[in-house]
Order: C-alpha cells, then sequence, then structure tokens
C-alpha cells in the first residue's frame, strides 16, 4: 500500500486487513474537500496492493461520519471550507485518482464500521461499500433534501435495491433520521450492534474474510453481484448523471439556505419552484420538456 501522510485519516494495518479511520473527532468526522479526497486515495492503494484482502472503514470518537461540513455556512456546498486556493489546487493533484475503479469496480471487500451518526455523504458512501455493521443507536440519515441538494453516489438505485422502492422514497425524500436497528431491519445493514463492538465485529468478518475466502473467488462474488443489480442500469453513467444534477443543484439558492437554516437553528425558506425552477434539459426526454 502506498505511503501517503493523510491529514484526516488513521491507516492501520493488521495482516491481511487495513483499517482505516476517519479522524476529525472534533467535527463528528464531517467531510471537507480533503477528507473525501483521502477516503478514496487510501481505499484505492489498499484496493491495488495484492497483499491487502479486506478493508474496514470507521470513525474516531462517537460518530462514523456527520456528513458535509456546514461550518462554513453558505458556501458549504461550493468549496468554503478552504483559504489557500494553490494550496489545496496541489493537494487535490496528489490525491486525486484518474481513471480509476469505482468502489463497486475494485476486487477487495470494503466493511463499514458504522460506529455512530452517520448522515448525508457519511450514509451514501458506505452505503457503495459491501457489508455495513452499524451501532444500534446511531442516528442515519439521507438528509440532503434538508439541506437544499441532491443525494448522491447512487443512493436513487441503491437504496431501493436494498430497502424496496417504497421504504427508500420515504427515507430519500423526507431525509428523517432513522436508527441502526431500523438500517438492518430494512435491508440496508448487515448486523446492529452496542456501538463499542461495531469495529471488533467489523473487523472479524474482515479477518474471516482473509484468512478463509480465496481472494479471486471473493473478487468474482463482488463485481458479479454489482455487475447483476445494474443489470438494466449502467452504475458509472448513472453516478455521472447523478453527480452533474448534484453539481447543478449546489449552484441553486436553496444549496444556500439549507446549511444556513441548519446552522441557525430554524425552518429553511426553499427559493426554488418545483417546476417553474426544475432543471428541464436532462429530462426532456422522458416529457418533463
Amino acid at each position: 500500500m502506498a505511503e501517503m501522510g493523510y491529514e484526516h485519516l488513521l491507516i492501520d494495518r493488521a495482516g491481511a486487513v487495513v483499517t482505516i479511520t476517519l479522524n476529525r473527532p472534533d467535527r463528528m468526522n464531517a467531510f471537507n474537500w480533503r477528507m473525501g479526497l483521502e477516503i478514496r486515495h487510501a481505499i484505492y492503494h489498499a484496493d491495488a496492493d495484492d497483499e491487502v484482502r479486506a478493508i474496514v472503514v470507521t470513525g474516531a470518537g462517537n460518530a462514523f461520519c456527520a456528513g458535509q461540513d456546514l461550518s462554513s455556512g453558505t458556501a458549504a456546498f461550493r468549496g468554503g471550507d478552504t483559504e489557500d486556493k494553490e494550496e489545496r489546487k496541489r493537494i487535490t493533484e496528489a490525491l486525486t485518482i484518474r481513471g480509476g475503479p469505482q468502489y463497486w469496480e475494485m476486487n477487495t471487500p470494503i466493511i463499514a464500521a458504522i460506529n455512530g451518526a452517520a448522515v448525508g455523504a457519511g450514509l451514501t458512501i458506505p452505503m457503495q461499500w459491501d457489508i455495513r455493521v452499524v451501532a444500534e443507536d446511531a442516528k442515519l440519515g439521507y438528509v440532503f433534501n434538508r439541506r437544499g441538494v441532491l443525494p448522491e453516489l447512487n443512493a436513487m438505485l441503491l437504496t431501493p435495491q436494498m430497502a424496496g422502492a417504497p421504504r427508500a422514497l420515504e427515507l430519500l425524500m423526507t431525509g428523517r433520521i432513522f436508527s441502526g436497528r431500523e438500517a438492518v431491519e430494512w435491508g440496508l445493514a448487515n448486523y446492529a450492534l452496542p456501538a463499542g463492538q461495531v469495529l471488533a465485529k467489523a473487523q472479524e468478518i474482515a479477518q474471516d474474510i482473509a484468512v478463509n475466502a480465496a481472494p479471486v473467488s471473493v473478487a468474482l462474488v463482488k463485481r458479479l453481484v454489482y455487475e447483476n443489480l445494474a443489470v438494466s442500469t449502467n452504475l458509472s453513467a448513472l453516478q455521472k448523471r447523478n453527480h452533474e444534477l448534484f453539481g447543478w443543484v449546489i449552484r441553486q439558492p436553496d444549496a444556500q439556505e439549507g446549511p444556513a437554516a441548519f446552522i441557525q437553528k430554524r425552518e429553511p425558506a426553499w427559493k426554488l419552484k418545483k417546476n417553474a425552477d426544475f432543471p428541464k434539459e436532462p429530462f426532456e426526454t422522458a416529457g418533463r420538456g
């Protein structure tokens, strides 16, 4: 595995298992631009190492990940958490993986040890991974709509596949909080345990795979499962379209109003109208033009 000095991650390797810890406990491990790059970089290099047989990702402190860091207020979704643009450009160049595989195209099992709260991107990212162990009382939520943006990272495909369309529509549209116990009940996670047992269980699963399961067989199973999930949908194309629409929505006023209302602890006053302001071009072929 490539050596890299990460600012917001801790990397621990025990034999064939790599454990990655999101390490911003003072911010509930909320994402900023650098952490997002570091996570993909670290997982990519662990996957590229033939001696790494399983990857576990967890959070430092009492949370897994509180989603996007909203401390910069109305600029939160547009890179407002950095001051030095040249430094950001340099680090981005160093950490960006161009042309690398998506998580579902990797050959290494990725196990999320969701030890506490996981909302927004803190939930949609581990939903792209393979096995999820969650704290039974963890607060989970696809809170994007409550921040004036859009669920990303194939959430609109993966959540219905796992939980069924009725439940997925409720969770994705309302953005309400649900528990780790409910996540297991609805098929979104594998195990719900007391928070203190989550990491150990995830590492136990990882070690079992590393010792007892043939690496190529595991890789083929992973690839075929995701290929079958996408039998009528190209996962990468869907994620690209989702990302493009996310890029559109974060430039709209509601993406500023959502974080502002959250920080000010008030009800949001949304600006956009669902018909007049709907981005018609991507949906014209579906009769929305």
